[in-house]
């Protein structure tokens, strides 16, 4: 039965409804279960740091289910590969916020009934309050009482008329306490909707650029080799900037380890773009450029080897492209670079002819027979295994297509055949049956960067740091209460001697308030105590 049950009362459909809502809100506000939705939400964010996400890595994400069977594929139904977009992540994340503001807002509410609030009277029988002392002393009942006011210097305190010449004086202490609570909860519910907004207008993109003087700006996501926009972000109003690769600098130890990887770049913002100014900036790793509230990191570098293809008319076509690292240790770097031949107006005939020198490019040569490994990442000996594919590459099939590889669909389908194969040196080349040649002319570096947008971080450091102060506040700050009642003497012990007694009371269980009261009681009663 609740509260509302007694003589008279019926219970109906409505009323049943309106009491099950009623005690609904109330256990979903309460602290301990914001508590604990929000262990649940750290839990469920557990799966989306170990297991790849769609949002940044697609071609992962279907390896790992192809590679699992039909366990990724239930995990696939349940969401977890959009962890953070999934229902039931949302649905945690509301209902902590509803929580949390539940709970909250009724706790502010007495909170600041209570710092309006007078302190509490004096008790009756001090005597039984957890902290006592009393005694007799020789001072009067004005020096005693001035003497607490100045002792409780800093607590708030009231003063009583109890009649019969008794006067007390009531103080409290500790309010930062509960001030600290709330501060950190609130400072746990301004940091998940910073997060969430966050979120919404962040946005994400790692683009390559060569180290040669080449640009980039951030003009739109068709700048960027990969792009992850945030939910209200749709590419089209990024904030202007362009960055300026000059020169790439790695740093090794002699045994091939790096030490320092230092990129010399210039770049232009807000006002710079309309008059032309270029700033230059070293960036390193984990030392962002930060401009216009977009910070620009340097993530990796690696080798374009430069082919120049002479064709049987006479006609060269010079191509850098960037071949991807596959061991991070060596730098032996894999990659395609694709030619269009010249002269040739058939749309046909011309995809027939295109040619494409892929395999593997070592920065210092090593070689096994003919394989070629690397023997580390400087760049000393540089050296090329290739494959020349002539043929249809597939590049006007309207499908996108990889820059560091071909596509096998067109070798599997006979439509792109190996003409020929070759381990190349810098400066050697290879002719084909139709009098093609392809030669290895250079090589060229190339750094990876990362555009990063939060228009939220600086809020979600000020709110971190504001939890961190309200939890200090919370565990440190005692909340304790003090009493101090005089009485003038009576019977043997007249003449002038005044009856002091000192109670105190811990509102909060931490050890440290019964040194501070017997300090405080030793102090008003000084040293002519005559019983206590």
């Amino acid at each position: 039965m609740t509260s509302e049950d007694g003589p008279g009362y019926r219970s109906t459909p409505p009323r049943r409804a309106l009491a099950l809502a009623r005690n609904t809100w109330r256990g979903l506000t309460s602290m301990r279960t914001a508590l604990i939705l929000l262990f649940l939400l750290a839990v469920a964010a557990m799966p989306g740091a170990m297991l790849p996400q769609r949002s940044l890595n697609e071609p992962k994400v279907q390896q790992y289910i192809s590679q699992h069977g039909w366990w990724g594929e239930l995990l696939d139904q349940l969401g977890f590969f959009t962890v953070y977009s999934s229902v039931w992540f949302s649905a945690i994340y509301l209902l902590l916020m509803v929580s949390l503001v539940g709970c909250l807002v009724p706790r502010s509410v007495e909170y600041l009934r209570s710092m309006r609030a007078r302190p509490v009277l004096t008790p009756r029988n001090l005597a039984r309050l957890p902290h006592h002392a009393g005694g007799t002393v020789t001072s009067s009942a004005d020096d005693v009482l001035a003497a607490a006011r100045s002792r409780l210097r800093g607590w708030r305190k009231t003063e009583h008329d109890e009649g019969d010449g008794r006067r007390s004086i009531s103080a409290e202490k500790g309010y930062l306490r509960e001030t600290g609570n709330l501060i950190f909860h609130f400072a746990i519910l301004a940091l998940i909707i910073s997060f969430a907004l966050g979120k919404m207008y962040t946005y994400e993109g790692q683009v390559i650029v060569h180290a040669d003087g080449s640009q980039f700006c951030n003009s739109g996501i068709y700048a960027y080799d990969s792009f992850q926009p945030g939910l209200r972000i749709d590419g089209t109003e990024l904030t202007p900037f362009c960055v300026k690769v000059n020169h790439f600098t790695p740093t090794y130890t002699p045994l091939g380890q790096p030490l320092r990887y230092t990129a010399d770049i210039e770049y232009s913002s807000g006002a710079d773009l309309t008059s032309g100014t270029w700033r230059p900036y070293q960036l390193e790793v984990n030392e962002p450029l930060r401009t216009v509230g977009d910070r620009v990191y340097l993530l990796g570098h690696g080798f374009s080897p430069v082919f120049t293809v002479t064709f049987p008319n006479g006609e060269t076509r010079t191509q850098t492209t960037q071949w991807q690292p596959v061991d991070p240790t060596t730098l032996l770097s894999s990659g395609a670079t694709k030619f269009d031949p010249p002269g040739i107006s058939d749309p046909e005939k011309r995809r027939n002819k295109q040619l494409a020198v892929t395999g593997l490019f070592a920065p210092t040569a090593a070689f096994s027979g003919k394989i070629l490994t690397s023997a580390g990442p400087v760049l000393t000996q540089p050296a090329v295994a290739v494959d020349i594919m002539r043929g249809d590459l597939g590049l006007d099939s309207g499908r996108g297509q990889s820059i560091f590889s071909i596509d096998r669909s067109m070798v599997a389908k006979g439509a792109l055949e190996r003409v020929e194969r070759e381990n190349l040196r810098l400066g050697q080349s290879v002719t084909l049956d139709d009098g093609t040649k392809v030669r290895f002319d250079g090589v060229q570096r190339w750094v990876s960067l990362q555009v990063s947008h939060d228009p939220t971080q600086v809020w979600v450091l000020g709110f971190a740091v504001s939890m961190l102060v309200g939890l200090v506040l919370s565990l440190l700050v005692k909340r304790r209460r003090v009493w101090v009642r005089v009485a003038p003497a009576t019977g043997g012990e007249a003449g002038g001697r005044t009856v002091v007694e000192v109670g105190g009371l811990a509102r909060t269980d931490q050890a440290g308030y019964g040194d501070e009261f017997e300090n405080t009681a030793a102090d008003l009663l000084d040293q002519d105590t005559r019983s206590s």
